[in-house]
């Protein structure tokens, strides 16, 4: 495969699962992605909301639409996202990744981390989907080191995607806030770091104190950043395609690697 020919690798800061049905700077942003580049063969989703013990991947022919949240009008969990599976993908993923053992899950399916964005960005739900879960149990480093293990298949016509948020707070989300001193701050050293590829302040994104802690109360929200940026090659650019702070406390950045 050409470098033209290279799929992207894309963090997308997806906030409220209200997204979904919106429509607003960040929606567009992503609706905008879907048209910029070639059809994908296939996406690798690496969402926050899929935690695990080790690593797993989503090896089923047609994931189901998993709606993991509570409290939001019958029209968010009306909306369904039936994009089929990749099992052979997934078996794929598994060998590349070997000797590390990855689990062919037959459970899971796309939770909203992942449909919230893909109904923006491929309404038609045609592109196979997979989700490779997040194992908590590692540290920053050893998740960024995965998304350089990856990078090859975006050579294979896979988009690597993710799905978090740089700052995640929901206890301290506040209506009508333009985001807290400490918020903005923790963002903007994120996104200096990530446009000027400094993997030491990414991967030791603690270091900034009480910003961080702050910021990144846990880090499911946060290590999905670091697949994108781990699988970044000496011929990617890197973009923010959209960035904003919604409730106070939740970063909006989205990240492009082409």
């Amino acid at each position: 495969m050409t470098q033209s020919q290279r799929m992207p690798a894309i963090f997308v800061g997806h906030g409220s699962p209200m997204n979904a049905i919106e429509n607003n700077i960040y929606t567009q942003a992503w609706e905008a992605l879907g048209q910029r580049f070639p059809v994908p063969k296939a996406i690798l989703m690496i969402s926050a909301h899929w935690m695990t013990r080790g690593v797993a991947v989503t090896a089923m022919k047609q994931p189901q639409t998993i709606h993991d949240f509570g409290g939001f009008p019958q029209a968010l969990f009306d909306i369904q996202y039936p994009a089929p599976g990749d099992p052979a993908l997934a078996q794929h993923i598994a060998q590349h990744l070997a000797p590390l053992p990855v689990v062919l899950d037959q459970q899971w399916g796309l939770d909203h981390g992942t449909w919230s964005v893909l109904v923006k960005m491929y309404p038609q739900a045609q592109i196979p989907v997979i989700q490779l879960s997040l194992d908590l149990t590692q540290p920053a480093s050893w998740h960024f080191e995965l998304g350089q293990r990856l990078a090859a298949l975006r050579d294979e016509g896979v988009m690597l995607m993710a799905s978090g948020n740089v700052v995640h707070n929901l206890r301290r989300m506040a209506f009508q806030s333009p985001g807290f001193d400490w918020a903005h701050r923790f963002n903007n050293v994120m996104r200096k770091a990530i446009l000027e590829d400094d993997t030491e302040k990414l991967v030791n994104y603690q270091q900034f104190g009480q910003d961080a802690a702050l910021s990144v109360p846990t880090s499911e929200h946060f290590l999905p950043l670091l697949y994108v940026m781990g699988s970044k090659n000496g011929h990617d650019k890197t973009e923010i395609v959209v960035d904003g702070m919604d409730l106070g406390a939740i970063s909006m950045m989205t990240v492009l690697i082409s």
